[in-house]
């Protein structure tokens, strides 16, 4: 552009010439056609004027100085402008296009003017002084730089270089059940004429919108609490103050807003919400202990405690604590009763007075309302007890323990339920009991050790406060120690124990296992026998043979039940088994460590046997060996099995054996050779006798084949003849008899028919008859019940008629015709018919019958 001699300017539109001569840059204005000079420079290309629309404004930066419409130009002819400064131009004061002069820029672009809505405000702040006379309408107010203040809507907002929107302002609505928060910036007075101090908070509680004032900053919107009749909120004053409802409240304090105060409660700045507060309610069945209680004045008396009793609502103030929530009135059966305590001294409902401590009980059936001053202790009651049932009773006061056996029990104030220990055998051996396991029987482990699988007891919990009890199986018997009277007790089974406070069982522990160990087998129940048991013995043989002898025992205890000598004795060896085996032991020992090897494995039974029972007088064994400490009697010894222990012992005692053995065997082998042999010459002789025996027996029978030969030759010629007769005979004989026989089976048949068909015709007119019979028994039955059902319709309807109306409808007929006949007006006339006379009624009959067609 600044190369081209001749620029064409359209309308609206200018340029900026800068004249080097004079360095002056002036502005040409369209329409024309500028021819540019040699000393000019083009500094802009054509540019379109300013365009304002109606209700718009734009700024100009370092605007150009007029005067009377025109700007102001130097001697140089430069226009003049206002270095630094801003002007706002509006579609008011320009409504005509305009361009840019020299210097002048356009800031930003065209705006519209700011439009302020009702309930709406801007917030201005002043640049510089200045007087505004638009904010007050009809007065100058006197602007400071850094001053503010709200123009509040509805108006158009026209900007100005004196002052800038520090920010817009809208208003808050105020719902129902809702409050505007609001705090103060600066100390300033409020919409209600109140002064408010900087950062104090308050709340706008009109409904409705709500335009915040100068220096007011909005918190937010505090919702209301809607409150019911079992709904409250708890509030906490932060700072002493008074609330809405004109109390006055200190700091840290704490009440209920309930419905009797509002219906929608909206916390204030000053209070603290601590939760909503539900109401309790009791029914005539309930009550409550309520700790703190608040008194009419609202204040808490601590540590003290009220009862109040349903039917009633109300609300757990501040402090207030329940004990133990709401309570169910308690109500006690014919077999129940509580304990009481007192906390304090007091007179109940039965107008006694009660001691601090003191303990009593009340007993059902009946209801019960503890009061404030009552500790509830426990609630008891009755205890059902079977004939075999017990249990353990302790007097609080004396400290004495005893048994209630039998009966339904009820414990008294001083009483209560004392639970009884037993040592940790006797527990787990009444548990097994208990389990079913009441014996336990070994077996042989993995091992091979001897071991007693016992169950486990951990799942099982004895009742300590019931007597404790045993079966004592039969054939057993149970010691009983009471400690508190030092005596022994005896039980035999079957029977069931039932031990005293101050009793405890004897526990027996039996050696068991091959040889025996002490320990083995516990038990509380003393086995009396028969039985066995079995014991392994080692022994030395006079030539010092090491023997393992296995030995089998069978025992029994010899006592009476009537004598307590006899029942002390069997609990006065603690390891009878053990002790048995032993003695019994030593004397197996004794006696085959004086003998040899060889004379123990040929007479072994004889030596054991004698060892045990010993000899009597007359040289034979004795029946039995007898314990006198314990009255143990031991009836018989047997060995199961000997075997030595020594390898060298067991390696000659096998080949002995071995050679005993084949010995034996060749033996008997000789023997059975030479019982064949001679068994074998036996059967030869035999043989050949028979053979000279048959040859003679076979001549004789061929003597007699010879004999009868000769006899059937003379006798075939002569029997033939007499056989051919005899036949002819026989056969004529044979034919008459079957034509006999033949005769009469007709016969008999023939009859057989006849007596048939005289037997069927005879039933069948015995069956006619019979149902004829039948037929007229059912008509005659038929007609008796017609009959009766006739007659009982007929009586039935004479019963609904009545004797009355039947009365009525004999007399109605001739009534009627005498009436008819009077009302006629006849009186002393005959009427007949020409031959014989008729009497009235039938007159009147025929009077009916005419009025009838008629």
């Amino acid at each position: 552009m600044g190369d081209s001699s001749t620029i064409r300017i359209p309308p609206f539109k200018y340029i900026h010439v800068l004249d080097n001569i004079v360095n002056v840059t002036r502005i040409e204005i369209g329409p024309q056609t500028y021819v540019r000079r040699d000393h000019e420079l083009v500094v802009t290309d054509p540019t379109d004027f300013v365009k304002l629309a109606p209700r718009t404004y734009v700024k100009i930066a370092d605007p150009a100085i007029f005067k009377d419409g025109k700007p102001e130009q130097t001697e140089f002819g430069q226009v003049k402008n206002r270095f630094g400064d801003v002007e706002i131009r509006t579609s008011d004061s320009h409504s005509e296009p305009f361009p840019l002069y020299p210097n002048e820029r356009l800031i930003g672009r065209v705006e519209k003017y700011i439009v302020v809505q009702q309930n709406t405000a801007l917030k201005l702040v002043a640049l510089r002084d200045f007087e505004d006379s638009i904010a007050v309408a009809g007065k100058t107010v006197s602007r400071k730089a850094g001053d503010e203040w709200v123009r509040v809507g509805p108006f158009t907002y026209i900007p100005r270089i004196e002052e800038e929107i520090v920010t817009v302002i809208n208003a808050q609505v105020i719902r129902p059940n809702t409050a505007l928060k609001l705090s103060a910036e600066k100390d300033l007075v409020d919409a209600l004429g109140n002064k408010r101090k900087v950062n104090e908070k308050w709340l706008i509680r009109e409904t409705g919108s709500y335009l915040p004032r100068l220096y007011e900053r909005v918190e937010g919107i505090v919702q209301g609490v809607v409150l019911t009749d079992k709904k409250a909120i708890k509030l906490r004053a932060i700072n002493d103050f008074v609330d809405v409802y004109k109390k006055k409240r200190r700091a840290g304090e704490e009440w209920l807003v309930t419905t009797k105060l509002a219906q929608v409660h909206i916390p204030d700045v000053y209070e603290e919400d601590c939760g909503i507060v539900s109401a309790y309610t009791l029914s005539n069945r309930q009550y409550c202990i309520v700790h703190n209680p608040i008194d009419e004045n609202g204040r808490n008396h601590w540590g003290a405690r009220e009862l109040r009793k349903g039917e009633l609502t109300f609300f757990p103030g501040p402090g207030e604590e329940l004990e133990d929530g709401v309570q169910e009135i308690i109500v006690l059966g014919e077999d129940e009763a509580l304990l009481l305590a007192a906390r304090e001294e007091f007179t109940d409902d039965q107008k006694k007075t009660r001691k601090p401590g003191e303990k009593w009980m009340i007993i059902g059936p009946r209801e019960y309302i503890p009061s404030v001053e009552v500790i509830v202790v426990e609630k008891r009651k009755s205890i059902p007890l079977d004939e075999k049932e017990g249990i353990y009773i302790r007097d609080n006061n004396t400290g004495e323990v005893r048994t209630c056996k039998g009966s339904t029990y009820l414990l008294k104030a001083h009483e209560s339920l004392w639970e009884k220990e037993l040592p940790p055998a006797v527990e787990e051996l009444i548990a097994l009991q208990k389990m079913g396991q009441a014996y336990v029987p070994p077996k042989i482990n993995d091992k091979g050790e001897l071991v007693y699988d016992v169950k486990e007891v951990k799942n099982y919990r004895r009742d300590k406060t019931k007597v404790v009890t045993f079966r004592v199986p039969h054939n057993t018997a149970v010691q009983l120690f009471d400690y508190k009277n030092q005596k022994t007790r005896v039980v035999f089974g079957p029977e069931l124990v039932m031990l005293e406070p101050d009793e405890h069982f004897t526990v027996i522990s039996l050696s068991g296992g091959k040889p025996k160990r002490e320990g083995v087998i516990k038990s509380l129940a003393l086995n009396l026998g028969p039985d066995f048991m079995t014991d392994v013995v080692f022994v030395e043989t006079l030539d010092h043979a090491k023997l393992s002898l296995q030995l089998s025992y069978n025992w029994h205890f010899s006592y009476d039940k009537n004598k307590i000598e006899d029942c002390q004795k069997l609990f006065s060896v603690k390891d009878f088994v053990g002790d048995a085996c032993k003695s019994i032991a030593s004397r197996v020992r004794g006696a085959v460590s004086a003998i040899s090897f060889e004379d123990f494995h040929t007479k072994s039974s004889t030596i054991i046997r004698s060892a045990v029972f010993g000899y009597n007088q007359d040289g034979s064994f004795r029946e039995e060996f007898k314990i006198v400490a314990n009255n143990l009697v031991i009836t018989s010894v047997d060995i199961q099995s000997v075997e030595p222990v020594d390898p060298k012992t067991r390696e000659s005692l096998e080949k002995s054996v071995t050679l005993a053995i084949e010995i034996t065997t060749k033996s008997q082998e000789a023997a059975a050779k030479h019982q064949a042999e001679r068994m074998e010459q036996e059967a030869k002789g035999e043989l050949e006798r028979q053979t000279l025996e048959d040859l003679s027996k076979a001549e004789e029978a061929k003597k007699k084949l010879l004999e009868l030969q000769a006899q059937s030759a003379s006798i075939a010629s002569s029997g033939q003849a007499i056989a051919e007769a005899r036949a002819k005979a026989e056969s004529k004989k044979i034919e008459g008899e079957a034509e006999v026989k033949q005769a009469e089976l007709r016969a008999k048949a023939f009859e057989i028919e006849n007596s048939a068909e005289i037997e069927r015709q005879q039933k069948e007119q015995e069956a006619e008859v019979q149902h004829k019979e039948a037929l007229y028994e059912l008509e005659v039955q038929k007609a008796q019940q017609l009959a009766e059902i006739e007659t009982a319709k007929f009586k039935q309807v004479i019963a609904a008629i009545g004797r009355e109306t039947l009365v009525a409808i004999s007399k109605a007929g001739p009534e009627m015709k005498a009436k008819l006949l009077s009302g006629l007006g006849l009186k002393g006339y005959l009427v007949t018919d020409g031959k014989n006379p008729i009497n009235l009624m039938n007159t009147a009959n025929g009077f009916l019958g005419t009025i009838g067609q008629n």
